[in-house]
């Protein structure tokens, strides 16, 4: 057995009062009456008798005695049992990057943590920890309420490797596992910045320390005709080398019989960022390391192959010859299309005349007219990014169905419908934009935005932070499995998932068959940079009962059950005369 409030018990202090009450009596002085019959039960030595006498109501003591004891034990918040031992403490882990990082004594911070983590629960009597990790995605990395020991065991298996994120939503959570007038202990490897709102009842325990590091802040491939194309971007962060060597290694591809690997001396700005570009052929992996330093893990990546999707395109019949013509001169030129040789899995982009059922429509019909000028684009439209009108003769018809890209006038040059389907309201026999630079750039766009609508990742490459796009088809089950788990994809076209919790190869999966793959990378130049890095210890704003046991417990109710039952049987005792 154990109290809560070992104060509550004062209230036994009652029990003297009470006691005297029944044993002390009054005394009486004598009286002279002419008969004694009027009085129901004459008590002739209560009258006037000793001032203490022998009390003769010991059931009505008793249960008012029971009274006053099951009060004192609700107000001391008795407990039993396995109620008397349990205490409850919530933890709460940073779940960033720079946790990994290394100080002067070799350990890492989340190793201090952990460590810290273990002589907290020691302090506080704990029996029972909930121990989450902050994130994007807050998630729960033991509990809620487990032993303490399954708790700490499960905090030594968790690597902290998410983005920057705000840290708050997972206090606020944290709070409320605790409980009112609870305690919730926090630790990561800064001290909370000025704009941080931090809850009342969180102690803040920073166990970083300020150092100089250098990163990869971004690594891509792009993989086309059999040449891999890698462009890196190297910053310095504090005090450091102004140079490092980067090792690149190449594995051999499906046509080289072995790898390449070369080392790269990069000169480190003081500001900004160093930017390497290497190309490989016919290359697999690539992988690419810094020498370690603070934190290592921002200076290794892995890039796998990321073939660039052509996208096969179809001329339907009924073009015009100028039409025709202008096409197949730019497809004979594009490396991102195919014509005339479908490729599995790539895109299909059908162009044909304004009346033909095609995703993108040319010429035109109804009264001609031609514009130069001033021709007015839709702002936001990414079909017209870097399409230059200036000196182009338009000729168009009727206008088109859809939202007007371009126009000239009250009349629409360009419309795009809901669906998608992009109308080119133009006469090329009349005109001159094939003869311009804004034909290719047009073409271009367009073909660029059939590609983002192929099923899959339309890129292959991520950082820390960055949200993860996809594009899915109607009428198929889509499901995404990367480190954390298998999670289910739901809607239909290009979406954007949340970003992605940790690094990591990621596969999107169309009815249990993979379809496609990124790799998420350790990379994100706020977590690279440790220059703000601390230690403090900042103690909760509130006053809380960290060594009381858990919030979610209440106190025992059956001392008041007992109370109740006590009153109601001395008033059945007591109405007895």
């Amino acid at each position: 057995m154990s109290f809560g409030l070992p104060w509550g018990l004062l209230a036994l202090g009652a029990l003297v009062p009470l006691v005297a009450a029944y044993f002390l009596r009054r005394r009486q002085k004598p009286v002279v009456v002419s008969a004694l019959f009027l009085w129901r039960t004459p008590r002739p030595r209560a009258e006037g008798g000793p001032r203490w006498e022998r009390f003769t109501r010991e059931a009505s003591l008793l249960l008012e005695v029971l009274a006053v004891l099951a009060a004192a034990l609700f107000l001391a918040d008795v407990r039993w049992g396995e109620m008397a031992r349990r205490r409850h403490l919530v933890l709460v882990v940073d779940g960033s990057l720079s946790m990994s990082a290394r100080t002067s004594d070799g350990k890492t911070v989340l190793e201090r943590v952990r460590s810290e983590a273990a002589k907290r629960v020691e302090a506080e009597g704990a029996t029972h920890v909930t121990v989450l990790a902050s994130g994007v995605s807050p998630h729960v990395v033991a509990g809620p309420e487990v032993e303490a020991s399954r708790a700490l065991g499960a905090l030594e298996s968790f690597e902290s490797r998410g983005p920057d994120h705000d840290v708050v939503p997972t206090l606020l959570w944290a709070q409320e596992l605790s409980g009112p007038g609870k305690h919730v202990h926090f630790f990561t490897d800064a001290p909370p910045s000025e704009d941080t709102v931090v809850p009342p009842s969180v102690r803040w325990t920073a166990l970083g320390r300020s150092q100089g590091n250098v990163a990869l802040v971004s690594a891509q491939r792009r993989d086309e005709s059999g040449r891999a194309t890698v462009t890196l971007r190297v910053a310095r962060f504090g005090a450091g080398p102004a140079e490092v060597e980067a090792r690149v290694r190449a594995a051999p591809g499906p046509g080289a019989r072995e790898g390449t690997e070369r080392i790269e001396r990069i000169a480190l700005p003081e500001e900004g960022a160093a930017t390497v570009r290497l190309t490989f052929r016919e290359a697999g992996d690539v992988e690419v390391s810094l020498p370690d330093d603070a934190l290592p893990e921002d200076g290794h990546v892995r890039l796998p192959p990321s073939p660039v999707m052509p996208v096969s395109v179809g001329l339907t019949e009924g073009l015009s010859p100028a039409a025709k013509q202008a096409l197949e001169r730019f497809l004979a030129v594009s490396p991102d299309v195919a014509h005339g040789t479908p490729v599995p899995g790539a895109p299909v982009l059908s162009v044909g005349p304004s009346s033909a059922e095609a995703r993108v429509t040319l010429g035109a019909e109804g009264t001609l007219r031609t514009f130069v000028g001033p021709f007015f684009t839709e702002k936001g439209s990414t079909l017209m990014d870097d399409v230059q009108l200036a000196g182009v003769r338009w000729t168009a018809g009727t206008n088109p169905p859809g939202r007007p890209l371009v126009t000239a006038g009250e009349a629409v040059l360009v419309s795009e419908e809901e669906g998608g389907r992009l109308h080119l309201n133009v006469d090329l026999a009349r005109s001159n934009l094939q003869r311009t630079t804004a034909w290719p750039v047009l073409l271009g766009n367009v073909v660029r935005e059939a590609r983002r609508l192929r099923e899959g990742f339309p890129r292959h490459q991520l950082n820390l932070g960055e949200a993860l796009p996809v594009v899915t088809e109607a009428g198929a089950r889509y499901a995404l499995v990367g480190p954390s788990g298998r999670k289910p994809v739901f809607g239909a076209g290009a979406l954007s998932l949340s970003a992605p919790t940790s690094p990591g190869r990621y596969v999107l999966e169309r009815d249990g068959t993979e379809v496609d793959s990124l790799e998420v990378l350790a990379l994100d130049a706020r977590e690279s940079d440790l220059r703000r890095r601390g230690s403090v210890d900042v103690p909760a704003k509130e006053a809380g009962e960290d060594t009381a046991g858990g919030g979610a417990q209440e106190r025992a109710r059956w001392p008041l059950v007992v109370l109740l039952a006590a009153l109601l049987a001395d008033f059945y005792v007591t109405r007895k005369v």
